[in-house]
């Protein structure tokens, strides 16, 4: 992870699906944070990195369990604050001579409600109202305190909701304060950073400052060639690395032929017009369609377009004389959704284009100046570059384009289907006024035709789902509450206008339990 010169937080993961958001909770309050996976948390590490404080992710295994994640012991004794939350509690209190026990009708999954036992300078501002709604999701509970402990907080399934020894600054909470089924729960965020001394000196003001001096430290008087789309990742990635290092970065646009309607013109446009940096527009699309004729599952739809992106780059790398750097706009979500908390392939949800390195064959090293960011950060930090805010603004569009919002084969015909769908549903959000209300909006075309009637004849044609969510940084995301006339004025809109659709439908899946694109 990067090396600052600000005030670290180390955030032990233990496996929780929500671990992500403990960071963003911190993030928003201007700290500057790490996760690290329990099993590469050695006290040389630790030291390395010299945290203010430290907090104890959720998880999904029993410390009851032989064998289950603990924390390096030595841990405690580095003296700073800690938190434990749901499992990081119950390490906390296994490690420290507590115990902790499994079932006794005791487990707790969903709203609960937690009363105040004491006070506690962590619940600052808390217990208003004499009682707080949370999120718990435990089966164990603690049984009995570690030494030191007080309980400072009650629900009906956890006695020992909220615990702490404040002499050594070590507080533990059962539940999740950072998911926002516990609605205050990013207070406790703020009076644990406060209380370990944070003074909230992480801003993108000086994040460009550094990543600046990363980039040109990396770089020296190479050349870069830089992925360039024409979303928000790789445009703010171009132009702060264009700041860095000046005319070294070469911008390399490709046209895979999955873009959507008058995409390619609008993105070269843009960059020609506004910024004095060297681009090459490479439209192989005939290159990336031929490839992918005949293909219809999705996790090879994607390492098709991959492998292809590669190819592509390499061709125009060997073409510069003295590039030895590929620069992407990789955020950590991508990071996160394509390699699992232990580094296994078993949980990883789907493999995205722009992570997980390079081959060898292309002998270039990347150069990923947003890897540790999430999208709300990158868009203020294309704010900071002084990027137009039509782009800053821009709903994100995945590397694979169209091919994954076109479930199935991929034909020509599909595809220009879909980028006369989409257009309309674009437009139609923009007409009403709702683009900036939405994190994300698109459409599908589903592998299904339907019986339809237009006129007086039968028609046969493809059905397409709409999707439109709300998110913060795409970890999570729920679909957007469109009223019923929007959403028929705009069925209406793509059935009369878009030769191929006969059926329109509205995806309302959140994410979990579904991903936001539809492979």
């Amino acid at each position: 992870m990067t090396q600052t010169q600000h005030d670290r937080l180390l955030i032990v993961d233990f496996g929780s699906q929500v671990t992500q958001l403990i960071a963003r909770r911190l993030r928003e309050l201007s700290v500057y944070c790490e996760i690290h996976p329990y099993q590469s948390v050695t006290m040389e590490m630790v030291r390395a990195m010299a945290p203010r404080a430290i907090i104890f992710s959720g998880g999904p295994d029993s410390v009851t369990r032989a064998g289950s994640p603990r924390a390096p012991d030595g841990i405690f004794d580095y003296g700073v604050p800690i938190l434990g939350i749901c499992y990081g509690q119950q390490v906390m209190m296994t490690q420290l001579g507590g115990r902790v026990v499994s079932g006794e009708g005791t487990a707790e999954f969903g709203r609960a409600y937690v009363e105040q036992a004491g006070r506690l300078d962590l619940l600052d501002g808390w217990f208003d109202g004499g009682r707080e709604q949370v999120w718990m999701s435990h089966g164990d509970h603690v049984a009995e305190l570690a030494p030191g402990f007080e309980v400072f907080g009650t629900s009906p399934g956890a006695p020992f909701a909220i615990t702490a020894d404040p002499a050594r600054r070590f507080y533990a909470v059962q539940f999740h304060p950072e998911v926002h089924h516990t609605p205050r729960g990013a207070k406790l965020y703020e009076n644990f950073v406060r209380l370990a001394g944070f003074t909230g000196d992480w801003t993108m003001a000086s994040y460009r400052d550094e990543a600046i001096a990363r980039i040109r430290a990396q770089v020296g008087d190479k050349r870069v060639i830089c992925g360039l789309s024409g979303g928000v990742d790789s445009s703010v990635a171009a132009v702060l690395i264009h700041e860095a290092i000046g005319d070294q970065l070469t911008c390399v646009f490709v046209d895979h032929g999955l873009l959507r309607q008058g995409e390619a013109q609008e993105v070269v446009g843009m960059f020609r017009d506004n910024y004095n940096i060297p681009l090459i527009h490479a439209d192989e699309s005939e290159l990336f369609l031929g490839e992918l004729e005949g293909v219809s599952d999705p996790e090879t739809k994607r390492k098709t377009i991959g492998r292809l992106f590669i190819d592509v780059f390499q061709k125009h790398a060997n073409a510069i004389d003295g590039a030895e750097f590929l620069a992407q706009g990789t955020l950590y979500p991508d990071v996160i959704e394509s390699v699992s908390f232990s580094g296994g392939p078993s949980v990883t949800i789907k493999s995205h284009h722009n992570v997980g390195g390079l081959p060898e064959k292309m002998g270039l090293k990347l150069v990923e100046p947003l890897r540790e960011l999430f999208k709300d950060e990158v868009r203020a930090l294309g704010r900071e570059l002084g990027l137009p805010q039509s782009f800053i603004g821009r709903h994100p569009f995945p590397g694979p384009g169209l091919a994954i919002r076109c479930p199935g084969e991929i034909t020509r015909d599909k595809l220009e289907i879909l980028r006369r769908a989409d257009a309309v549903y674009i437009d139609q959000i923009r007409k009403h006024g709702l683009y900036d209300e939405i994190w994300q909006a698109f459409v599908a075309l589903l592998p299904v035709r339907t019986v339809g009637v237009m006129g007086d004849g039968r028609t046969y044609d493809y059905a397409c789902a709409l999707r439109a969510v709300t998110s913060v940084d795409g970890m999570t995301a729920d679909y957007y509450p469109f009223s019923h006339d929007f959403l028929g004025e705009t069925a209406t809109r793509i059935i009369n206008e878009v030769k191929g659709i006969n059926r329109v439908t509205y995806d309302v899946t959140s994410k979990p339990p579904g991903t936001i694109e539809w492979e």
